[in-house]
């Protein structure tokens, strides 16, 4: 093999790669292109916003938060629980927690439940105030 051929079959061999490299790249754009992908699920999340009064002690805050885990433990169609504040612009509130149900129906049960009601009656005394939201998706 002269080094003509060489030169050119290492000239053609580097086109291919190159040609490969396009061909490849164009099979990945349109895929990086993509939104994200996102669901919206049909369950509802309780978001609630809470300020407790100043001579409520840590034990009994963390005991008030905590019983919001063992009621999701105990009410059925509870499907998570968020209890650590990780962000709060409400200026002034203690904290923030949320509990998502599996359905509307779940949901209203909870409000109706015992359990509910009992933590409820301990939470009304601790709490100085309180904004809730329920949001889903249709």
């Amino acid at each position: 093999m002269t080094s003509a051929m060489k030169r050119a079959s290492q000239i053609a061999l580097g086109a291919a790669i190159f040609v490969a490299g396009i061909a490849a790249g164009s099979l990945h754009a349109p895929s990086a292109a993509v939104e994200n992908r996102f669901g919206q699920p049909k369950t509802v999340l309780h978001v609630v916003v809470y300020k407790f009064r100043d001579n409520v002690s840590n034990y009994d805050r963390e005991h008030a938060i905590n019983g919001i885990k063992d009621m999701a433990g105990k009410i059925p169609g509870i499907k998570n629980v968020w209890l650590k504040t990780g962000r709060n612009q409400i200026k002034d509130f203690s904290g923030v927690y949320a509990i998502e149900f599996t359905s509307a129906e779940a949901a209203a049960d909870y409000a109706e439940s015992p359990v509910h009601e009992a933590w409820s009656k301990m939470w009304q005394e601790q709490r100085e105030n309180s904004l809730s939201f329920q949001v889903s998706n249709p």
